[in-house]
Formats: structure tokens, sequence, C-alpha cells
């Protein structure tokens, strides 16, 4: 008898113990994001947070076990938020590039992106080599804003008249549209998943782009826990095309990166 009731207890302490394990991590991200970057995060007419990164979002930290919860913030303070802890994550059309991967970890990539310039639909400017004189808007501190400082762009960005920053890209279109810029470089996401739809012909986008890209979450160097969760949750996401209706939903079609 004693000896069932000795494996009984252990039976009943190896099972708190999984059930211990099973607790460990987490249970809530917090998310950073621009919520003026439709559609992967901005507010709708209800004044909600919605987007394609939404989504996505809600989904992969259901199935990481986690609540989650959307902070907007100032985009150029993003890296003070991150280390901080005010926030755990940067889930908003976030480009890789090597200086971010120095300072953030970064999640596997999962959307195809791109740098786009646009222009007002009736702007005499036709390549990248008709922006000499003009003025550029860009998001600050933002991979435009970034590009324009790398060797390739470095020249184009000193024929250029003047390079402005702002906020957002909400306030960058409403320079174009009352025509205080002449071009703004804009990720192509924005532009065509969101602004053309928008505006239907009141932009024009340059054939030639500023550079393709990739996007990825971004999470505090150390911090490995909530980028293996995520990078988890993700791939059996993009697996059971989760990812593809979530995309096709809000772009038109499948940009995710696989």
């Amino acid at each position: 008898m004693k000896k069932l009731v000795a494996l009984v207890m252990g039976l009943m302490m190896m099972l708190m113990m999984v059930a211990g394990c099973g607790s460990d991590g987490p249970k809530k991200m917090v998310i950073g994001l621009d919520d003026n970057f439709a559609p992967m995060g901005y507010r709708n007419e209800k004044n909600e947070i919605v987007g394609m990164d939404i989504d996505l979002a809600r989904e992969a930290c259901k199935r990481a076990g986690m609540e989650v919860e959307f902070k907007p913030i100032d985009w150029g303070a993003k890296e003070a938020e991150l280390k901080s802890k005010r926030i755990d994550a940067i889930w908003n059309c976030f480009t890789v590039n090597p200086e971010r991967e120095k300072v953030y970890g970064m999640s596997k990539p999962y959307i195809n992106n791109s740098q786009l310039v646009v222009v007002p639909k009736d702007s005499p400017i036709k390549t990248l080599e008709d922006l000499k004189g003009k003025i550029v808007a860009v998001q600050d501190d933002s991979t435009g804003s970034y590009l324009l400082e790398q060797p390739a762009h470095k020249e184009l960005a000193a024929s250029m008249k003047e390079v402005r920053k702002y906020p957002d890209f909400a306030a960058i279109y409403m320079e174009i549209d009352n025509k205080r810029v002449d071009a703004a470089i804009v990720d192509a996401v924005l532009a065509r998943g969101y602004y053309d739809k928008k505006k239907p012909g009141a932009y024009r986008i340059l054939e030639q782009n500023m550079g393709d890209e990739v996007v990825a979450i971004a999470f505090r160097k150390d911090d490995k826990d909530f980028k293996d969760r995520i990078d988890k949750a993700m791939d059996e996401m993009k697996k059971d095309g989760t990812c593809k209706k979530i995309s096709e939903k809000w772009m038109g079609a499948d940009i995710t990166k696989y």
C-alpha cells in the first residue's frame, strides 16, 4: 500500500512539474507599431487598429499561447521603446538590413517588399534621375531614409534640392496632395496596397524602384524566447496557408515569403 501511495505521489509530482514547464515563458507580447501605416497597421473609421500585420500577429500570438497588445509608438524612437521594454516587438513591415541586424533580433523574413518612388499623376518626373533639384519626402528613420544614405544612392540624394523627413506616411501623402513635395519614397505594400486603392489615379509610381527587400519582426537582441515562439507559429501559418489567406485579404495577392 505504501509503495502504491508513493507511486501515486511520484506521478502527481511529475504532472505538476510538466504543467509548470508548460506555463513558463511570457504570457503577453506588446507590439509597437506606426498606426498610420496602412494596410499593415492603422486605425479604421471606428478608431480600431487593424491591418495585415495585426491579423498575422493576433494569430501567431494565439498559437504561441500569448495575449497581444498593440502600442502605437513614435517610429523614430522605436529602438528606445524596445530596449526599455515598453514594447516586446516591432511588427510593422519592418525591413531587414545589415545595420538593423546588429541592433535587433530578427524573426525569419515573412514578406517581400520594395521601396518605390511615388509622384502626383501629372508630375513631369519619369525616372530617378529626374529627382535632381526636387523636394523628396521620406519617413523619419525609415528604409527610404536609410537608402538615401547608402553608397548606391548617395549621389542621387546629393542632387536633390531637399530631403524632408516626416513622422508617418499619412503626413507624406498629405504633402504630395498639397504639392509641397515633388516625390516620396514609399513602401510598396503601402503605395500599392492602400493609397492606389484609396485614391485611384491620383498618384503615379516610377518604373525604377529604390530596391527590393524582405520584412521581418524585430525583437530585443537577447530575447530569444519571443523570437522562437513567433517563428514557430509563423512557420505553422505559412505551412497551413494562413499567411497566404491573410495576405490576399489585405493585399489582393500573396506577398508572404516562404
